[in-house]
């Protein structure tokens, strides 16, 4: 979808720019008429090599499999050229594709934050809720916040953090260690290896 154009008054020219992630993106495999090498190695349907050959002659002998020729290696010397159903070949690797990113967990950091007025059971809560994020195979970002006058006791918000990374000892391990940054007390904490 043409999302502007600019005309440049200087070379008289129209330059359109398009949103790429309107588009889906196209490939252009070299197939077929397309394939245009003085000489080609061909491989037949059944896996079988077939010599090598001019690109005329071996759209020909896959015109005669009622088959697409295929150029699977085109940087190769010289280039390397199937005899397939070049649509079944389309549609496994889009199926390959489909696959791997379903099976891919894309890790996220959540956060978790603490106040040093949190009494005993909502301090459990939210470890609760941190485990269930590192069990997921998130990691969590642990913040103690101090308030104003509690920045003068700043080894309250260290002894909550010492006290809310026990509860969790079983499940996470420290990934970067807990560090002040202003009136906030940071830890990052990532789920530990599952066993085999």
């Amino acid at each position: 979808m043409l999302s502007s154009v600019f005309i440049d008054k200087r070379r008289k020219s129209t330059i359109a720019y398009f949103n790429d992630r309107s588009r889906p993106e196209r490939r252009f495999d070299p197939i077929n008429e397309k394939i245009r090498y003085p000489e080609v190695l061909v491989i037949g349907p059944n896996g079988e090599s077939l010599g090598r050959m001019s690109s005329q002659e071996a759209n020909k002998v896959a015109a005669s499999y009622d088959l697409d020729l295929f150029c699977v290696a085109p940087n190769a010397n010289p280039p390397v050229c199937k005899i397939l159903n070049y649509g079944k070949y389309r549609y496994e690797q889009q199926k390959q594709s489909r696959i791997s990113k379903k099976n891919q967990h894309i890790v996220e950091t959540k956060q978790v934050q603490l106040h040093v007025n949190i009494g005993q059971h909502d301090l459990e809560t939210k470890a609760r809720h941190a485990k269930g994020f590192l069990e997921d195979g998130n990691k969590v970002q642990v913040c103690v916040v101090l308030k104003g006058r509690e920045m003068a006791h700043k080894e309250i918000g260290e002894e909550l953090m010492k006290r809310f990374c026990d509860l969790l000892v079983d499940v996470s391990n420290t990934e970067k260690a807990p560090y002040w940054e202003g009136k906030w007390y940071d830890c990052i904490l990532a789920p530990k290896a599952k066993k085999q």
